[in-house]
């Protein structure tokens, strides 16, 4: 059964179990992301690709005829240079359409495509490059500082090309990209690829180690659609438009936002600029977006920063999909009352993308629940020995090697880069680990714990900080808040809360107070927080994930020297 076929029309009932149990995967031998992401939709030269704007309010929009052309010129300069079938081709780009070409042009070279972060600074660039092995990289002016500081070190590359690279030191050797794609033929004769060839290479950041690179085959295009349709309630229609903040360095914005949005040759909004949420409710009404992504940290900010967005802004939404870190109650609930969405929520990773999640229209979203698993991915709570655990019993989320049906599931990436023994560890014989923990209830949602580094014991009782932080949030003093072990002689650890404050909320002894009897009223007496310290950013990865590591860090440091 094909994946289009196999996903009925709209419906209110609970049609779960029926999506479930009869879908089947079709995957072909022969496959290639920009094929099916770009070359299908080429010759219909009205249909829109992209709309662009950036913060200065320059716009411009792209078709997928144009799309498809300037990706062939790319690829044809990238041949010239010596690029071959199965060589890194690192970009550091943030949303723009050069980044949309640069991944087809790619792709259909037969190349692997490694999106960086601009955010990253000029060490973590020099690992990924130099760990990858890249032979060509391809960046803006905002990657320009941070490459020019390991540029001498990056000893692989052979070529260098600038994007708008108009402020730059006079030893910066790069192509220009204005000049030289502009001159090659837009004719070009693609490579033919397996699905099971490498395309895409995403370094993750652990809370310990180097980074990872987790090599995604063309494959996983096809493993994520399920996941996207479901949780996008049942993409596309025939007026939709996409849009999310979502980097696409990464894999939420690349295979959750971007090349699914082309898959479906729809067209994608892509802003250039600094995410607020006076700029959210802006684009949302300016394209008459339909469908977006958005982390719970962007949610947080656009339901604080307007409680009644309706009264202020005219909006065509119709589904939001939420990941990263669990919505919340708080959120939730603004989102069915004021955006008259009910949010989406879904768990995946880089490695194994899409596997878990809500669709309200076809199964009833539960309010700070992950969801079941989505057709096509067999779905399992196991513990460290690798069986599965008991109903109401906390394990790690996995994802098999195979559907329901025995099928091969093609979500699932091949292997960390260079890194065979990390690679065998993340599975326990056919279930691949997520290190993300979860308790399933009867119905099989499921409801999210934590990562297992996250979890920690305070006085005996077993801590995690998703549904304190989420209790937090309902506060209207809160912004956002982390929750983390402080080191204790007597108890092992207390409940320890970093919390930012909205504006106009002074951080004081009695609002300290007035939050942990707020949290004291809702949760067990044992999770509320013994201390609060209030601060003005929490430390957060580029995709929108607090990272609780450091703040534990802190906390474990500060108690060694307190000790001392």
């Amino acid at each position: 059964m094909k994946l289009q076929e196999s996903i009925p029309n709209c419906t209110t009932e609970d049609q779960y179990q029926s999506l479930y149990q009869d879908f089947y995967w079709e995957v072909p031998e022969h496959l290639n992301i920009a094929d099916v992401c770009c070359r299908r939709w080429a010759d219909e030269t009205k249909r829109t690709a992209i709309f662009y704007e950036d913060s200065a309010g320059n716009c411009s929009k792209t078709s997928y005829a144009e799309l498809y052309k300037k990706s062939n010129q790319l690829s044809n300069l990238l041949r010239q240079q010596g690029v071959q079938r199965g060589d890194v081709v690192a970009c550091i780009l943030p949303q723009r359409p050069e980044m949309a070409i640069t991944i087809m042009a790619c792709l259909q070279l037969g190349a692997i495509i490694m999106p960086l972060s601009f955010l990253f600074g000029s060490e973590a660039l020099a690992y990924r490059l130099g760990h990858s092995e890249a032979t060509t990289l391809i960046l803006d002016q905002s990657g320009v500082d941070a490459y020019m500081q390991i540029a001498d070190r990056c000893t692989y590359l052979k070529t260098v090309i600038g994007v708008d690279c108009r402020q730059v030191p006079k030893n910066f050797a790069a192509l220009e990209w204005e000049t030289y794609v502009a001159d090659m033929s837009s004719n070009f004769k693609r490579e033919k690829t397996r699905a099971t060839d490498p395309a895409i290479l995403i370094y993750t950041s652990g809370t310990t180690g180097d980074p990872k690179g987790a090599l995604i085959p063309h494959s996983a295009i096809l493993g994520n659609l399920t996941g996207f349709v479901a949780s996008q309630n049942w993409f596309p229609q025939e007026k939709d438009v996409f849009w999310s903040p979502a980097d696409w360095a990464w894999t939420g914005g690349l295979m959750d936002a971007l090349l699914p949005t082309l898959y479906f040759g729809k067209p994608i909004v892509v802003y250039q600029g600094r995410f607020s949420a006076e700029t959210a409710f802006y684009l949302l009404q300016k394209y008459k977006v339909t469908n977006t992504f958005l982390f719970p940290t962007a949610l947080k900010m656009m339901m604080k920063a307007f409680p009644e967005p309706r009264q202020h802004y005219k909006l065509k939404l119709r589904a939001i999909m939420s990941a990263g870190e669990s919505v919340g109650e708080a959120v939730f609930n603004w989102c069915q009352a004021a955006l008259r969405v009910t949010p989406n929520e879904m768990f995946g990773q880089t490695e194994v993308n899409y596997i878990v999640g809500n669709s309200n229209q076809r199964w009833p979203a539960r309010a700070g629940s992950m969801g079941r698993p989505y057709p096509g991915h067999r779905v399992a709570l196991i513990n460290e020995s690798g069986a599965e655990v008991p109903l109401g019993t906390i394990g790690e989320i996995a994802v098999n090697r195979n559907d329901v049906h025995g099928h091969p599931d093609p979500v699932f990436f091949m292997g960390y880069w260079k890194n065979d023994a990390t690679t065998r560890n993340k599975y326990s014989g056919e279930w691949c680990r997520t290190g993300d923990l979860a308790i399933a209830d009867a119905d099989g949602y499921l409801w999210y714990q934590g990562r297992a580094d996250d979890m920690f014991k305070a006085a005996g009782y077993r801590i995690g900080p998703s549904e304190i932080e989420n209790c937090l949030i309902q506060h209207p003093a809160v912004a956002n808040a982390a929750v983390v072990p402080k080191p204790d002689k007597d108890r092992g650890n207390l409940v320890k809360a970093y919390v930012v404050l909205c504006k106009g909320f002074i951080g004081n002894a009695d609002l300290i107070k007035d939050l942990q009897a707020h949290v004291r009223g809702k949760l067990a007496p044992y999770e509320y927080p013994k201390e609060i310290e209030f601060i003005d950013a929490l430390p957060m990865t580029t995709s929108g994930k607090i990272q609780r590591h450091i703040l534990r860090r802190q906390e474990s440091e500060r108690g060694k020297l307190k000790a001392n």
